[in-house]
């Protein structure tokens, strides 16, 4: 049950909703789980969580110009813009927490193949939380 907690939680986390698996997998991490099933469904949760965000952000064009849409035709020329300058590899960093969502929608609309969309997005999310994981092991070695 922890595992799809975690999954479930690391999905929710990569869309718009508000959720924290960092919190959720440092405590499981502390506790006498498998670490590597532990990053394991953390990454995979996130990841899919981000492909989403990615097959939202293939509906834009759909819906941008009715008056409910939140964002501005100006706003998507200059996401677009930014996301060209550093293109796909951008997608390295949908991780972060600040603007990491953003990366991965607008990845979505600029419609990166799935493959790569998938592979960068899964890189990041990864190391992210093999990180987490790191910095939670080395506090458990200080404590003792």
């Amino acid at each position: 049950m922890s595992y799809l907690t975690l999954f479930l939680t690391a999905f929710a986390a990569a869309t718009l909703l508000p959720a924290y698996s960092e919190i959720l997998l440092g405590t499981l991490a502390s506790q006498d789980y498998p670490l590597f099933w532990l990053w394991f469904w953390a990454t995979a949760g996130n990841t899919l969580g981000s492909v989403v965000n990615g097959i939202i952000g293939r509906q834009v064009d759909r819906f941008k110009d009715r008056r409910w849409f939140p964002v501005s035709e100006t706003q998507l020329h200059k996401a677009r813009n930014r996301f060209n300058r550093y293109g796909q590899w951008s997608l390295l960093l949908g991780w972060l927490p600040i603007g990491g969502d953003a990366l991965t929608l607008v990845g979505g609309i600029m419609r990166v193949p799935w493959l790569n969309f998938v592979i960068l997005v899964a890189i990041g999310k990864g190391l992210r939380y093999a990180f987490v994981i790191w910095v939670v092991l080395k506090a458990g070695a200080m404590a003792t």
